[in-house]
């Protein structure tokens, strides 16, 4: 009978596997995603400390303006697309709240708001101001800016945004990237609401000129799971989070640890006994 066991449960253990190892798979060729999270979450930290180079950019009445102008103070920089009907909108509103609670505690002269429409030809000056007119966002610290044709590639990847063209949009990481006063960058923010508490801090050290103290190990695995359990539908082009994927392993890898508990005790059972069965019998 507990050879029968063994056997069910060695047979138990290569299903498992194999559905752990079937499951990303399975979740992929269910979701199709099109950007490669983990490649846009790569860029993204790579940026940290980079000094952005110097743009030639457009403010929404079409003037020209230097990205270098802003310098001498904090800036927070968002790239969004005018075309986008949810997550850009949404994201957007979200950070118009964050700077509304952030100029309460700090001033709005204390630090500037850039959002830069990366998809050209259709994000030009008119629709950046259109887009902000549409949100209601109407702040001196608050420029919508249009990056030419020309600089968006080379824009972008300064800041460690990347994004990739759908049927319905773009899929792009939901991020706000903190630039200090030199035009270095020192944070990147994710998530379609940026916590308050989050900029705050970055902000206020920012502001006294104080380097930035690194993140902490927790607040890096949950950007790493926001990040990589966001799920884009290119046909809608909606944003979700989905931890089915990342439950699933969890559950797999519980089971194959199940497993590995009953099998460590089916060996120390088989040790004891052929301890008793080495013994010398007793008169």
């Amino acid at each position: 009978m507990r050879t029968r066991h063994r056997i069910c449960w060695r047979a138990a253990l290569r299903r498992a596997a194999a559905a752990l190892l079937l499951a990303p798979s399975f979740a992929a060729a269910q979701e199709l995603p099109v950007l490669d999270r983990t490649e846009a979450l790569r860029a993204s930290q790579a940026a940290l400390g980079r000094t952005v180079a110097d743009f030639d950019l457009l403010d929404r009445e079409g003037r020209p303006v230097r990205l270098a102008a802003f310098h001498g103070r904090p800036l927070l920089v968002s790239f969004v697309y005018t075309g986008c009907f949810q997550a850009c909108p949404a994201a957007t509103r979200a950070l118009d709240e964050s700077v509304r609670a952030l100029e309460a505690r700090f001033g709005e002269r204390q630090f500037q708001v850039l959002s830069i429409g990366f998809n050209q030809p259709a994000d030009s000056p008119q629709a950046l101001k259109a887009f902000a007119a549409q949100h209601r966002i109407v702040r001196a610290n608050w420029d919508f800016l249009s990056a030419p044709a020309a600089v968006v590639e080379r824009l972008t990847r300064e800041f460690g945004f990347l994004y990739a063209a759908t049927p319905a949009g773009f899929d792009h990481v939901l991020q706000v990237t903190l630039v200090d006063a030199q035009g270095r960058i020192v944070r990147q923010v994710y998530g379609d609401q940026p916590a308050v508490d989050t900029l705050g801090e970055a902000l206020k050290d920012l502001i006294a000129r104080q380097p930035l103290p690194p993140q902490g190990a927790i607040t890096e695995l949950v950007d790493r799971i926001r990040i990589l359990c966001t799920v884009y539908d290119p046909k809608t082009g909606t944003y979700r989070v989905d931890y089915s994927l990342a439950l699933e392993i969890a559950g797999g890898l519980t089971f194959i640890l199940s497993v590995a508990l009953y099998m460590l005790n089916e060996w120390r059972v088989r040790r004891r006994e052929r301890r008793r069965a080495s013994l010398p019998a007793r008169a």
